[in-house]
């Protein structure tokens, strides 16, 4: 167990909690990703087809907030695990109302109860084991470098995508039955991920890492802003070009002929 941990460089141990917190951020080119798989993800389940399913797990950057989690609960940083727990509600948010979208336009001839589906309404304890395992797996292999190439599997292990975008499809079905069990199934995951990633990063001492984690959590919510900034300025200018394009349109009072007085 020494010689597992032992050999992880304190470089690759920061560049993984930069990289962990960016991924975590709440910006818009992750929640376009997750609009993206939760699309496909309730696509795939509605038509029962796997393959279109696995292909949403794959494209889902959904286990990066739950991993932050992890490291602000760790590193006992209250910013990081809030700021990791509004990027994950607002994932969940955007996952349920895509869902549900995409369920009310496509989803009249379509059977909510085939295998795929109701294969995501059973929780148990055997997919808590499954998540805690693909836990380890994916929060040992942010840390080494040279195991990156595992983390697409273990984002298909888990699977968080489809029960929530099974949730969605029974709320826009009012299956509650449905609705219910692939919600507890999700938060099942979700709990199994947790408490693994906890563990691997206790086991890594990556509290002796909770100033990195803060600079980077806060230099992160600095670009943000700036970006919300800089958008909102550009607005602004764009407003006040177009009032001035208005105001220019209209003659003034000086530029108007008189009438001509007819004698």
């Amino acid at each position: 167990m020494n010689l597992l941990f032992s050999n992880i460089d304190e470089k690759d141990k920061s560049n993984a909690i930069r990289e962990l917190i960016h991924d975590a951020t709440p910006r818009p080119s992750f929640f376009f990703l997750i609009a993206l798989s939760i699309l496909m993800a309730s696509l795939g389940l509605l038509l029962n087809n796997s393959s279109v399913i696995i292909g949403s797990m794959l494209l889902a950057p959904i286990m990066s907030p739950l991993l932050s989690l992890a490291l602000g609960i760790v590193t006992s940083e209250e910013r990081v695990i809030s700021w990791s727990f509004i990027t994950l509600s607002k994932a969940i948010g955007y996952s349920l109302i895509f869902s549900i979208i995409i369920t009310w336009l496509f989803g009249a001839n379509s059977d909510i109860h085939n295998p795929e589906i109701i294969s995501r309404t059973e929780p148990s304890m055997i997919y808590l084991i499954v998540a805690i395992i693909s836990g380890i797996a994916t929060s040992y292999a942010r840390v080494k470098p040279e195991l990156n190439e595992t983390l697409p599997g273990t984002a298909i292990a888990v699977a968080l995508v489809p029960p929530i975008a099974v949730t969605g499809i029974g709320i826009a079905t009012l299956d509650w039955a449905v609705a219910t069990g692939a919600f507890q199934m999700f938060i099942l995951n979700c709990i199994g991920v947790v408490l693994s990633a906890m563990l691997m990063f206790s086991l890594m001492n990556l509290y002796s890492k909770r100033v990195l984690t803060l600079v980077s959590q806060s230099r992160e919510e600095a670009k943000l802003k700036k970006a919300k900034d800089k958008l909102k300025k550009q607005r602004e200018l764009q407003k006040e070009k177009e009032l001035q394009n208005e105001d220019n349109s209209i003659p003034s009072d000086k530029t108007k002929k008189e009438p001509e007085t007819v004698i």
